[in-house]
């Protein structure tokens, strides 16, 4: 006998509204990588575009969008999907809670794109803290915002990202 499991969104973003979404890089921080993001329209609605070059140079290595979530009531989430395709590279989310207070602090997890797009759906159980003096895991209740973010190596950057959601 199989067990049925009903999943819900709980939250969902796909670009309708691209002036909630901030590109940030790491020259806020002395690096020289650069980038963009370019919001465009596709047959199945909006896709956002995050390309660049990330360079390591200058103590940099990171091209983001993220958007504030502090207003979005998140403490069921379970998951997050993410539909988004790529370069054949691997790119992380980043989740920020009210116990992240430096700029390096974080929750990350990877995905690996290809150029067809495709469902991640990732256990918000299985992101890993950045550094010492946060929580072990991720309080649902206290997330502040997601990023999607290019990072931590020298390469080219280019990640279409169609949809981001919260499951429960």
């Amino acid at each position: 006998m199989s067990k049925q499991i009903h999943a819900e969104q709980i939250f969902t973003d796909n670009f309708e509204n691209h002036l909630i979404w901030e590109y940030i890089a790491d020259d806020v921080m002395g690096g020289v990588s650069k980038g963009s993001v370019v919001y465009m329209d596709s047959d199945k609605g909006k896709v956002a575009l995050l390309s660049g070059k990330v360079s390591t140079e200058n103590n940099g290595g990171f091209i983001q969008i993220r958007r504030d979530l502090s207003n979005v009531k998140l403490d069921k989430a379970k998951f997050i999907k993410i539909v988004a395709k790529g370069n054949n590279h691997k790119y992380f989310i980043h989740i920020r809670t009210t116990g992240t207070f430096l700029p390096w602090q974080y929750y990350s997890a990877v995905f690996f794109v290809n150029d067809e797009y495709r469902d991640f759906i990732i256990p918000i159980s299985d992101f890993t803290k950045s550094g010492s003096f946060i929580a072990q895991k991720v309080n649902t209740k206290s997330i502040k915002s997601i990023g999607l973010v290019a990072f931590g190596r020298d390469h080219k950057a280019e990640l279409y990202i169609k949809e981001i959601a919260f499951i429960d």
